[in-house]
Formats: C-alpha cells, sequence, structure tokens
C-alpha cells in the first residue's frame, strides 16, 4: 500500500480522528459518570441519615436511647447492607457505631469524627484504606427539649468504581472494533470518492499530442472534482488550439521554405558551373551553397516533423520483416561509412517481424546510422543488430564514437536539441534528426533507449512491440 497516497492519508486522518473523539467520549463519559454515582450515594445517605434524625432520635431521651440504637440495627442492618452509621451525642460521646462490613471495605472504628458545630447537614468523602472512600452526609437530631445527637450514615465507593472498570473494559474492547469499521468505512468512502480521479489519472496518461482532442471523464456530481475535470478539458481545449496553430505553423513555414530555398541552391549551382568561376567567384559561391544546403536539409525535417504529427507514420501500416529492413538500408549507406574508414557490420536474426509503416522505419535507421557515422572517428566501427528480447523486436545500433555527457542523454531526443553547436556545426546537425527518430518510434509504440559512455561510444536501442 502506497503510504503516501491521498487514500491512505484520508483514511488514517479519518481513523484517528474518529479514535481521539472516541477516547475523548469515553473519558469525559467515565469522569461525568464517576461524579454522578458519588453525588447519587451521598444523596441517598443524606436521605437516610435525614430519615433516621427524623424518625428514631427526633425525641429520645437517655432514658430510650437503647430502644433506638435497636431500632437502627433492625431496619438498616449497617453491616450486611455495607453501611456505615454512627450516632453521636451532643458532648461528643459515640451512642452507636456499626461494625465492621461484609465486604471489609473499611472500618468503621478508624472513621473520623465529625465536629458538632457544623450547620445544617454536612457532606464529606472519606479516604479508606483500600484505596477507595467512604461518603458519608451528617445531620443534627433531637434539641428542643430532647438529647441532641448527630447522626452519620455513609457508604463506600467500591461499588461504583467496580462499575467504572467494568465500563472502562467494555470501552477498551470497544476501540479495535471501532478502529476495524472506521478504518474500513473510510477506506470505502475515500476510495468511492476519489474514484474519479483515478478515472482523471488512467484518462491523462493516455493522451498525447497526437490525440489532444480526447477529454478527460467528466463526474457530474456537482463537487470541486467535477469543476476540476471540466478545468482540466478547458486547459486540453487550449493546449489543442495552441499545438495545432504550432503544428500549422511548422508545417506552412517549411512548406513555404522549401521552394525558394531549391530555387536558391539551383541558381548557387547552375552560377557555381557558369564562366563566373574562372573570374574568381567559385569559392564565394560554393561557400554560399554550405549554409543552403544545410537550411534545406533543415527545412526538410521540420516538413516531415510537420506530417508525423499529423499522423502520417501511421497510415499505412504493413508486416515488415526488419532484418532485412535494416541490412538494405545499411548496405547503402556502405559508401558514406567507407569515406570515412569505419567498419560497419549488420547482425540480423531471421523473421524479427514488426507492425509499421515501412518508409518510417528506413527512416529511423538511416538517421540512427547517418548519427552514428557522424560522430564516430575514423577508422571506428558502427554494429547494427536485430533480434528478439524479451518478447520485444529489437534493433540497435553501437558505435565506437565520441559518446554523450551524462547529463545530455535525457536531451538528445529534444528538438534542436545539440549536445555541442560547435560539433553540430562541423557535421550540419540541426538537433532534428534524432527528434524525428523519436517520433517515429512513438508514433510505431517503439521504446526508444540510449546508452552512453564520454569517448567509448553510444548505443541507440529500439524495442518494438510484438
Amino acid at each position: 500500500m502506497n503510504t503516501n497516497s491521498i487514500r491512505f492519508r484520508l483514511t488514517g486522518w479519518y481513523a484517528g480522528l474518529l479514535t481521539l473523539v472516541y477516547v475523548l467520549f469515553g473519558a469525559l463519559l467515565v469522569a461525568r459518570l464517576h461524579s454522578y454515582l458519588e453525588d447519587n450515594i451521598l444523596d441517598t445517605q443524606a436521605r437516610r441519615a435525614r430519615q433516621i434524625a427524623s424518625t428514631l432520635f427526633a425525641q429520645v431521651s437517655p432514658v430510650t436511647e437503647a430502644a433506638a440504637v435497636a431500632q437502627v440495627k433492625t431496619l438498616y442492618s449497617p453491616e450486611a447492607s455495607d453501611r456505615f452509621i454512627r450516632v453521636t451525642r451532643a458532648d461528643g460521646s459515640v451512642l452507636y457505631r456499626s461494625g465492621e462490613p461484609s465486604d471489609h471495605s473499611f472500618s468503621a472504628e478508624e472513621v473520623a469524627p465529625v465536629a458538632p458545630a457544623f450547620k445544617g447537614e454536612l457532606r464529606r468523602s472519606q479516604p479508606v484504606p483500600d484505596g477507595q472512600a467512604l461518603l458519608i452526609a451528617a445531620v443534627h437530631a433531637g434539641g428542643g427539649g430532647f438529647a441532641a445527637y448527630i447522626v452519620e450514615v455513609g457508604a463506600s465507593t467500591a461499588p461504583v468504581a467496580a462499575l467504572l472498570r467494568q465500563l472502562l473494559w467494555l470501552t477498551a474492547l470497544g476501540l479495535p472494533v471501532l478502529l476495524i469499521v472506521a478504518v474500513s468505512g473510510g477506506y470505502v468512502l475515500v476510495k468511492r470518492t476519489l474514484a474519479p480521479v483515478e478515472q482523471i489519472a488512467r484518462k491523462a496518461e493516455l493522451i498525447t499530442h497526437h490525440n489532444l482532442a480526447e477529454r478527460l471523464p467528466v463526474a457530474h456530481t456537482g463537487d470541486e472534482l467535477e469543476r476540476l475535470a471540466i478545468s482540466l478539458n478547458r486547459m486540453i481545449t487550449r493546449l489543442d488550439e495552441a499545438f495545432q496553430q504550432s503544428k500549422r505553423f511548422v508545417a506552412d513555414a517549411s512548406h513555404e521554405l522549401r521552394t525558394p530555398l531549391t530555387v536558391l541552391r539551383s541558381e548557387l549551382e547552375t552560377l557555381a558551373q557558369s564562366p563566373l568561376a574562372a573570374t574568381g567567384q567559385y569559392e564565394r559561391l560554393g561557400s554560399l551553397l554550405v549554409p543552403v544546403e544545410r537550411l534545406s536539409k533543415t527545412v526538410e525535417r521540420l516538413f516531415a516533423l510537420s506530417r508525423l504529427d499529423a499522423g502520417e507514420a501511421q497510415s499505412e501500416w504493413i508486416e515488415i520483416d526488419l532484418g532485412p529492413l535494416v541490412a538494405s538500408t545499411a548496405e547503402q549507406m556502405l559508401l558514406l561509412a567507407a569515406d570515412k574508414g569505419i567498419v560497419v557490420t549488420c547482425e540480423t536474426d531471421e523473421r524479427v517481424m514488426v507492425m509499421g509503416d515501412r518508409s518510417r522505419l528506413k527512416q529511423v535507421v538511416v538517421n540512427l546510422l547517418d548519427n552514428a557515422i557522424k560522430y564516430t572517428p575514423f577508422d571506428g566501427k558502427v554494429n547494427l543488430k536485430v533480434g528478439k528480447t524479451g518478447g520485444q523486436a529489437v534493433f540497435s545500433v553501437e558505435d565506437s564514437g565520441i559518446g554523450i555527457p551524462a547529463d545530455a542523454v535525457a536531451h538528445v531526443f529534444d528538438r534542436f536539441y545539440r549536445v555541442d553547436a560547435t560539433r553540430s556545426a562541423d557535421t550540419g546537425g540541426a538537433g532534428l534528426g534524432l527528434a524525428i527518430v523519436k517520433t517515429i518510434c512513438d508514433a510505431h509504440g517503439a521504446v526508444l533507449r540510449v546508452t552512453s559512455v564520454l569517448g567509448r561510444g553510444s548505443s541507440f536501442q529500439v524495442g518494438f512491440p510484438q
């Protein structure tokens, strides 16, 4: 899984945020429930203390104290109900104190007495050894001609703690379930939300300068993704218009330049052969013919590129045996290599069939071989190979030439790119030959690769799909 994808990050943020909300909600729920239960226990103890005070000790005299105490034991059974009850006289002496509860959660003898000076009703929390607390409510009883007493009733917080522990366990057990549901649901939700983005990306990968008329799919959802797809389609429309205008300009310019350049070259050649040569004009006319020839080649290549951009290379596809095509083309160019003492060898396998335009594929061989001969020194070597590798028909041209700098390898197929302007001027190059090769290969679905070591030579390899 790609951890840098928007899908992964959105799912992670969604699950993390939901977990944080769940934990905060659980903590708030436990804290609020803890406070509520303790308040409820204190309210219960206060009601019970008021009940004992008003019914048993409101009109008690020293003579009837024993009977009141017996009533407390009978009616409330503090030890069995894990409750603390203590009745204290006005002088601070203890009239009655319950015994140790059945759960042994506290010791009644260790509970500190309340100060008799309080007014109304007193509520307090008394820590006990088991780490819990004893919640005690105290009220006054008697007086007005009768004996005065302080009635204290309390209960341990142990049941509250046990309940909260169960709640915490349930909350902790529910967290993994929540995470699984959150991650699964979030992943599905994000996947469905980003599905139009995937469709746009897949379609965008298929759009090149050959099919700028294509448009990205638009999901009519009324959201930002719909607006994004519409905006991108408008951008592609503008690019298509600009590209078409550029192609028309190149085609029109190269077409308009071909005729005057042809006339100019023809006139210069005629003048060079006329009696003017005897008057010393021959060298000047020859120097003019060189740039005119270079300019004519550049225009021809621009015109070829404009036709290739218009899709000409895809119009006449037939099945071609690549071996004989490469061998015959190399044989036609042996004279060019012989002028520099370069040895050209050709190795071909039998029946290496490809689909394509024969004239354009021959142009690929011519341009690559011509490029290798140009940049290979005298007495060098150029080797052409045709075979099958990894399910592809492969044509390669290897030379022992001057090589290409590492930083220039990625740009050698760019139009008008020249590794060294001085070197290109010497060889008559304009930076269009390899650009034409790349355009033809793209039209045929072929993969063009180049490797080179400066000073040791270069290797161009074309892989055709089978």
